[in-house]
């Protein structure tokens, strides 16, 4: 079997895959300077396209969102 990838991910796991702890990972969400989490079930998760996307400066982080003219 295949592994799988994972495209929704917990805190603790959106924090590891920036190599950063987890109060650090929430603390920069809480700012905006990372995306929110979607709500999946009851459960808080982070679309892991998003993450990467504003890693690799591909998406603005959520306080730079371009504005409308």
């Amino acid at each position: 079997m295949a592994d799988l990838t994972p495209i929704a991910v917990s805190d603790r796991n959106a924090a590891r895959m920036l190599d950063m702890p987890t109060a650090e990972f929430l603390r920069l969400v809480s700012v905006g300077s990372l995306p929110g989490p979607v709500l999946i079930g009851g459960h808080d998760r982070w679309i892991v396209d998003d993450l990467r996307a504003i890693v690799r400066g591909d998406a603005a982080r959520p306080q730079e969102a371009p504005f409308e003219l």
